[in-house]
């Protein structure tokens, strides 16, 4: 295992690799077709290099523990605004996810629908190239303006562009209350139709979600709103008026019980410990019944008011073929090595996407040495 201990180590150990190198972080994520080669891990890349509460602006190494951020933002009663799904109980991984891990997937969670993904929080990138060169792009204030936005591109490539040393973000104030509006015993179409009217309200909901089998085994939707206290119950108390028609509405504001509810969405800990491939599944909200009517008898999880869905389906199914007539992608998250060197786990790109998408590889890792066939 190759462990550069800064940034210069992390450039000669690209520029000097005799072959395909597996690049690693915390180790939390084995997501994608399974990669050989030697392992690179940045875990030794880690530390805060700057933190500015004044300015909403952090910068760390890409090796730095996710928990170690998040409890530097929390002294300061400020957080990451894009909430990153935690893959462990998932995946049945363990470990410290990382922040580069993070940038790499372009990690998100339910907030994503009203504060955006990691890549609109991320503001600055250094990474070594597949030619062994440190390239920086972005900054380490919200106004720096480039050419080139690497920035984004660096969120979601997997290692397959670069190796991240170091990540900038901005972010926001913490929530000071957090209410969940819930309604009982609803079918997937109608759920969709609550959350889809809930999310067109005024009422600035940060995740809508439904679970087929919630936690008492029957339907359960969930409305989250958050803020101070008083505007948190003005806006649950509106938004019950507006989805009684639906059903039996409650409103839980249990900080504990509230924060325990999304982590078990933004994590998918429905699928935790089971045995089936689970698949993330992305289209029109609209068409999240489809989805459902397409995968008969699967377990689901509905977020982002239906536009995301978790479904578990037994080990080897390719779902694809039975969601051709409706527009998305979808991503194989968690199953076994065999089944991901079968099933592409990344959804197959237009040819004309694919033709940049390569292009891009060879400017960036002309000797495909970076986390080879991971996406395809």
């Amino acid at each position: 295992m190759l462990r550069p201990r800064d940034e210069r180590d992390l450039a000669e150990a690209v520029a000097g690799a005799k072959g395909p190198l597996r690049i690693q972080g915390g180790g939390t994520r084995p997501i994608g077709a399974p990669v050989a080669g030697e392992v690179l891990s940045v875990s030794a890349l880690s530390g805060i290099d700057l933190y500015e509460p004044g300015a909403l602006t952090i910068v760390a190494k890409a090796g730095t523990p996710l928990s170690e951020i998040e409890a530097a933002l929390d002294a300061e009663n400020q957080r990451l605004p894009f909430e990153p799904m935690d893959h462990r109980s998932l995946l049945g991984t363990s470990g410290e996810p990382t922040i580069g891990g993070v940038v790499a997937g372009n990690v998100s969670g339910p907030r994503r629908i009203q504060a955006g993904a990691c890549r609109d929080s991320l503001i600055g990138v250094r990474f070594v190239d597949g030619h062994g060169i440190a390239v920086k792009n972005g900054g380490r204030v919200m106004k720096n303006v480039t050419g080139y936005d690497l920035v984004k591109l660096m969120a979601g490539s997997f290692g397959t562009l670069g190796v991240l040393s170091e990540v900038s973000f901005k972010v926001l104030p913490a929530t000071a209350a957090t209410g969940v509006v819930k309604v009982a015993g609803l079918g997937v179409p109608e759920a969709i139709a609550a959350m889809s009217r809930a999310l067109g309200s005024p009422f600035e909901v940060t995740g809508a979600a439904h679970l087929p089998k919630g936690p008492d085994e029957n339907p359960l939707t969930m409305i989250r709103i958050e803020g101070f206290e008083s505007s948190v119950d003005y806006r649950a108390e509106r938004l019950r008026e507006l989805l009684s028609p639906y059903g039996d509405v409650s409103i839980d504001t249990d900080p504990d019980r509230t924060q325990k509810s999304w982590i078990r969405i933004r994590d998918a800990e429905a699928f935790a410990g089971t045995d089936g491939d689970v698949w993330r599944i992305s289209v029109k909200p609209s068409d999240g019944a489809a989805v459902a009517a397409a995968l008969p008898g699967t377990e689901l999880v509905f977020d982002w008011g239906g536009g995301l869905i978790w479904a578990e389906v037994p080990a080897g199914t390719d779902v694809r073929p039975r969601l051709a007539e409706i527009a998305g992608h979808a991503t194989l998250v968690r199953a076994s090595e065999d089944t991901r060197r079968v099933i592409a786990p990344f959804h197959p790109e237009p040819a004309s996407l694919a033709a940049i998408t390569q292009g891009l590889r060879r400017k960036f890792d002309p000797r495909s040495i970076l986390n080879p066939g991971l996406m395809g």
